[in-house]
């Protein structure tokens, strides 16, 4: 069964075509700086060897960058599909729909509970309709199926999902800490279980375009940074993490409008907000580097929030055993990663340089034989979570 993966991120696109059961990856593309007229990037990849890679691309939106990638597939010298009709399910990371946890057909009530969280994730939900309904349109006969991010943190005891809010809230509205990439800290969890025969106290940093960390004790999340919506924690490429929420009366009262102060707030703040420079931490560091004393901070700033993350699930887990990095910076960028873990040595978290800086693509132990904690780069791989969710619905 062919079964084609779509991972629609705030900034980016990555998809991935299985051969299911086998688990056999026939095709994988990923598209950077969705919604760039001029500077998107576009990879593609075939498993006869055909690559595509392509800077300074016009790709303003999803539905541009999901066409592109399937006529990657269709390419009649390097053809992987002879049409769309072999694709038999298209299996999607959707984020949050209201009443709807776990694995589910994308049917019209999913859909419906997706829009009703639109205002909760609008940065995720709107991309994700989008592309679920370009694919209704391009393959008909294919079962959508959709693997909610929040499954995973159901765990989450209630004493750490409940916010200090008027308790009827909850009862009424649902309003809790949802908690997000459940199919990269799940996968996380998985793979050292697999290495160690157990997580153990596990803290998974998943470090991107958009960012979480999450608390995993023996193969459970029992905390994560994310809240209800994907607008707190740390900061972020251009979300602004957490904040007082009485900014925003403040500033309404200033004269700036609701939907300006929202803008500044999930479009216009994080990484990009406090640099001025760009929401793509490589252009920071690349300015922070000739001087720039804004993108200077703006790392500061974001590996704080790493830091002091960490440093509240090492005190609720009572320990730790396993520090995790993964997601495009967790897994390429050493700088970063040399720079959070330098601040954790009481904690016992002992870095490597030497195996820091010779990270490839592939898994990594990157801590000192000496550590108490290991520390481990371990390659997102969502995708093939939801392959075999997908395939097994």
């Amino acid at each position: 069964m062919k079964v084609l993966v779509c991972n629609a991120g705030s900034t980016s696109l990555k998809f991935k075509l299985f051969d299911m059961p086998e688990e056999q990856v026939l095709a994988v593309g990923k598209i950077e700086r969705v919604g760039s007229e001029d500077n998107a990037i576009f990879h593609y990849e075939s498993m006869d060897g055909y690559r595509v890679e392509l800077e300074n691309q016009c790709i303003p939106t999803y539905t541009i960058g999901i066409r592109k990638f399937l006529d990657c597939l269709l390419d009649a010298e390097h053809k992987v599909l002879d049409s769309l009709e072999e694709l038999e399910r298209v299996g999607f990371k959707t984020v949050l729909s209201k009443d709807h946890y776990g694995v589910h057909e994308l049917t019209p009530e999913v859909l419906r509970g997706m829009e009703d969280y639109m205002v909760i994730a609008p940065a995720h939900n709107a991309p994700y309709l989008g592309a679920i309904r370009q694919f209704q349109e391009l393959v008909p006969e294919a079962k959508l199926v959709g693997a909610f991010e929040t499954a995973f943190h159901r765990t989450v005891p209630l004493k750490r999902a409940i916010y200090g809010i008027p308790y009827e809230w909850y009862e009424t509205y649902g309003i809790r800490r949802m908690g997000y990439h459940g199919a990269s800290h799940e996968y996380v969890s998985d793979t050292i279980a697999a290495k160690y025969g157990s997580t153990g106290k596990t803290i998974s940093c998943h470090l991107g375009g958009s960012c979480s960390l999450c608390a995993i004790d023996e193969g459970k999340s029992v905390d994560t940074s994310f809240g209800i919506s994907l607008q707190v924690g740390i900061n972020n490429s251009n979300r602004c993490g957490d904040i007082d929420p009485f900014i925003i009366p403040f500033l309404q009262k200033q004269g700036m409008e609701l939907d300006k102060v929202l803008e500044g707030l999930t479009k216009k703040g994080g990484l990009l907000g406090i640099s001025g420079v760009s929401n793509d931490l490589r252009l920071v560091e690349e300015a922070a580097e000739k001087g720039n004393e804004r993108a200077k901070l703006a790392i500061d700033i974001f590996c704080n929030d790493i830091i002091r993350y960490i440093g509240a699930y090492y005190a609720e887990l009572g320990g730790l055993d396993h520090l995790v990095f993964t997601a495009g910076i967790g897994e390429h960028d050493a700088f970063i990663r040399g720079k959070v873990c330098g601040s954790l040595k009481h904690m016992g978290i002992l870095l490597d340089e030497a195996k820091n800086m010779a990270v490839g693509n592939e898994a990594a132990c990157i801590s000192r034989e000496d550590s108490p904690v290991t520390i481990e780069v371990i390659p997102a791989n969502e995708e093939l979570g939801v392959a075999r969710k997908t395939y097994s619905l």
